[in-house]
């Protein structure tokens, strides 16, 4: 029975998503929850991109110690120093380089011959080791590049000194039979290629990420990378949850495990759909709201006679809980802190005592407390505050009739300590709240999208609400929990627009260099 790596790339692939854009905070608390849920490598971004992601990073790399942190990086020596800068204090550190090597790559992206793209591979690889003892490199485009030039490539970069050696599916384009082959393919034409690893890099354009990486595995793969949801560019990358059930539940066939502690499956999700604001479709598999749901009566039937006839993954076993212990307003600063460490968070004092407080605030407003709720509320009040914040909301009031026009005055306090008054009409209360916002904060943004979902079910459930903003080409989602849905309204708006600031502010200091 052997074991797949797993690398996880959803802080730096998906994060590509259109919209998506988190803050260091937010990395740091997906990298130590992808931690607790055992993946091997986790690539905390692209230290070269922007002064923004080298520093989270460098905060990710600072914080784990029981994964590999990855950065990515170029074939070229700024890119590769760059990564170093970021993953000096790591305890276990590994650089992630790339370059394209397929025909339409070599002649329209790169204009390079076979030559030089080995040429520039060997180079950046040969830069790197004098940082790293760990190198992966990614021949982009893998599987639109000939075999033999592949087997070329990998020779190339295993002398110079790569460790693993990846082979994606950069567009989505291959089919399982063509794509497990080429990792037969290599195992018989690079000498050394058994004593390196092999990895799988998958995209779902065509809808078979997941069946190409297992079929990766069957080939010889040692190492799948994906993210949690399948987030990530276009049509996205596997689903690293989908490949862990896959090969857990039919180890008969693949002959293949993972490391991964599948009872933090469901809270790693959870917690990338919050941060990332991409919602997990009802049907999506292992994950998704009705995975385990039955609504035909034969189904039903059947799965009260006996579970197995028809769930073949029991809800339990990717960490969904048939019951929850409910918490109130009688609860104890104990409690709650058992609470935490049951759901996970390991928070020092100042940020549990912070904590409580929103909590005891919420079990005024709800008379009863579940474990979504308090997961919400963490997510909320402590991973998405950020001391770079230039606004933050004091008060929002609304005058609203169906015979009036809504009109909504907002108090905002701007990090110099400034306090901003503002008022302004509009179509709807979410209007005139959000014109009133635009007057006191003096930015001109476009409401590209704008979502209300609830975090748990009855009257007085906590709304989630997701925004998506744009100014020129910057393009960022804020989110916003509370009871009342308008509050939660203006706090995703604000929370977007310190993210344009903050972005605006990171693309000055680049041009700057």
């Amino acid at each position: 029975m052997r074991t797949i790596e797993i690398f996880d790339t959803t802080l730096r692939d998906g994060e590509q998503s259109p919209g998506v854009n988190l803050n260091t905070q937010e990395k740091v608390e997906i990298a130590l929850q992808l931690e607790r849920l055992g993946v091997t490598r986790i690539e905390a971004g692209f230290a070269a991109a922007s002064p923004g992601d080298l520093r989270s990073v460098a905060e990710v790399a600072r914080r784990v110690k029981h994964a590999t942190v990855v950065s990515l990086a170029r074939s070229t020596q700024n890119d590769i120093d760059k990564a170093y800068e970021a993953l000096k204090d790591a305890k276990d550190a590994c650089l992630h380089v790339f370059l394209a090597t397929s025909p339409i790559h070599r002649e329209y992206k790169l204009r390079m011959t076979k030559e030089q793209v080995i040429e520039n591979a060997v180079a950046a690889v040969k830069h790197g080791k004098k940082y790293f003892s760990q190198i992966e490199f990614s021949a982009e485009d893998a599987s639109r590049t000939e075999i033999e030039f592949l087997a070329e490539v990998a020779k190339a970069v295993i002398d110079a000194g790569a460790t693993i050696f990846n082979i994606p599916d950069t567009v989505g384009y291959t089919t399982p039979k063509e794509y497990g082959n080429i990792f037969r393919e290599m195992l018989v034409r690079v000498p050394g290629a058994e004593k390196i690893k092999l990895s799988c890099h998958c995209h779902d354009d065509l809808g078979m990420a997941v069946a190409n990486s297992l079929a990766a595995i069957e080939g010889g793969a040692t190492q799948v990378e994906g993210t949690i949801n399948g987030i990530g560019e276009r049509a996205g990358n596997v689903a690293l949850e989908e490949v862990a059930l896959a090969l857990d539940t039919r180890k008969d066939i693949y002959q293949a495990t993972t490391a991964l502690n599948l009872q933090e499956i469901a809270r790693t999700s959870k917690l990338v759909s919050r941060l990332t604001g991409m919602i997990i479709p009802g049907n999506k598999a292992v994950v998704g709201a009705n995975a385990f749901a039955h609504e035909s009566g034969i189904h039903q039937d059947g799965v009260l006679k006996h579970a197995s006839t028809y769930e073949i993954i029991q809800a339990e076993k990717v960490g969904f809980k048939s019951k929850q212990l409910v918490m109130g307003k009688h609860s104890g600063r104990a409690a709650f802190k058992d609470k935490l460490n049951e759901l996970g968070y390991t928070l020092e004092q100042a940020e549990i005592d912070k904590a409580f407080v929103a909590f005891k605030e919420l079990c005024d407003k709800k008379k009863e407390v579940s474990d979504e709720d308090i997961l919400a509320l963490i997510d909320a009040k402590l991973v998405t505050e950020s001391e770079n914040e230039t606004f933050k909301l004091e008060t929002v009031q609304l005058a609203y009739g169906n015979t009036t026009v809504p009109t909504a005055s907002v108090r905002l306090i701007k990090n110099d300590g400034t306090t901003i008054d503002e008022a302004a009409i509009g179509n709807g209360s979410v209007d005139s709240i959000y014109k009133a916002i635009d007057r006191a904060t003096g930015e001109e943004v476009e409401l590209v999208d704008y979502r209300i979902a609830s975090v748990t079910h009855g009257q007085d459930a906590l709304g989630e609400v997701f925004v998506r903003l744009q100014q020129g080409d910057i393009i960022v989602q804020g989110r916003g929990v509370s009871t009342d849905v308008l509050e939660a309204s203006a706090f995703a708006y604000i929370r977007a627009i310190n993210k344009i600031i903050e972005k605006r502010g990171e693309k000055l200091v680049v041009s700057a260099q």
